[in-house]
């Protein structure tokens, strides 16, 4: 599953917000019922991970963390902590909490961007101006895509 795109959209009252039908269908066309919500590691934006992409990254962490080392449980804690489960209803919308909306910035007004298996959040507003420089993209995308792979 690949994400891509970028949709604006409003939440309600309640602080529910109808998902985008293009990732609905993709979820739905892959079988993806469950769905995490969670800040991002940056806390800039909310990331809504399909449960089978959630347990991928958690399984990679929980590799790397050693249950003797309390510092590294502490950042595995800290990861675990700010996920919450969140189901799609029958509109297809979910429910972001308070909690994640004030983490966010997020007032009413959002983005959703597909960013390959997950799905970021943003506070519209801080949206408006590009995320790089276009007079710096195209040098950094050069240098990222002439990178050796690991």
């Amino acid at each position: 599953m690949r994400f891509f795109g970028n949709i604006e959209a409003k939440t309600d009252a309640k602080g529910r917000v109808f998902l985008p039908s293009q990732f609905r269908k993709q979820l739905q066309a892959a079988g993806e019922e469950q769905l995490v919500l969670r800040t991002d590691v940056s806390g800039k934006c909310l990331v809504l991970y399909p449960e089978s992409a959630w347990i991928r990254r958690i399984d990679i962490l929980s590799e790397q963390v050693s249950e003797w080392d309390e510092e590294e449980q502490m950042v595995l804690r800290a990861y675990m902590a700010e996920a919450e489960s969140c189901e799609l209803d029958g509109n297809g919308r979910f429910l972001i909490s308070k909690r994640l909306l004030q983490a966010a910035g997020i007032n009413q007004a959002v983005r959703f961007i597909g960013m390959n298996d997950t799905i970021e959040i943003w506070a519209l507003e801080k949206t408006e101006k590009p995320f790089v420089p276009q007079a710096d993209f195209s040098a950094r995308l050069k240098a990222l895509m002439s990178k050796p792979r690991q």
